[in-house]
């Protein structure tokens, strides 16, 4: 079901547009979150624990941008895998940035459930030609970087830091 708003043509396509993309994902977040809950884990820790699987360790504001959380969202999200005994947090040497590992529970745990996320996934994407998913995808990229292209976040796990010495070079 789309809109009902009585709009000027674009008005009304973009309204539809975006009720059809957000109850997909609904839907399909709907279907597929039944395994994460068998495994006590939400959609956002369920994505943490993928992404230190696949990348390895991660500063904590860099495993946020990935998954799109703002800094208040992962470190709620952490703490939570880190009360399990799923991930570890370890500060390096510049004190401000905070490195996450997986725990060997963590990495046991997402090691079982991943294979059946992604079967639970490849069932409900085979709705789509392989033509359509890849430009579902395409689609999907160009909407998420917007009418300005990706901004990208500033900062990251290390910086470095110059010294100054009272004056500009």
């Amino acid at each position: 079901m789309g809109t009902r708003y009585r709009g000027t043509r674009e008005e009304v396509n973009v309204l539809d547009a975006f009720i059809k993309l957000m109850r997909a994902s609904d839907s399909l977040t709907s279907r597929l979150s039944p395994l994460l809950s068998s495994a006590g884990l939400t959609l956002g820790q369920f994505g943490a624990l993928e992404v230190l699987l696949h990348l390895g360790p991660l500063c904590q504001s860099e495993l946020g941008r990935k998954l799109l959380r703002t800094g208040g969202n992962i470190t709620m999200v952490v703490d939570n895998l880190e009360r399990r005994g799923l991930v570890r947090r370890e500060r390096g040497e510049d004190r401000r940035f905070i490195t996450l590992h997986l725990t060997k529970e963590g990495r046991q745990l997402i090691q079982k459930i991943f294979p059946k996320h992604l079967d639970a996934l490849l069932r409900e994407m085979r709705i789509l030609t392989e033509a359509e998913q890849k430009e579902l995808g395409r689609l999907c990229k160009k909407l998420g970087k917007g009418s300005e292209g990706e901004i990208q976040a500033e900062g990251g796990c290390k910086k470095e830091i110059t010294p100054s010495k009272g004056g500009r070079k």
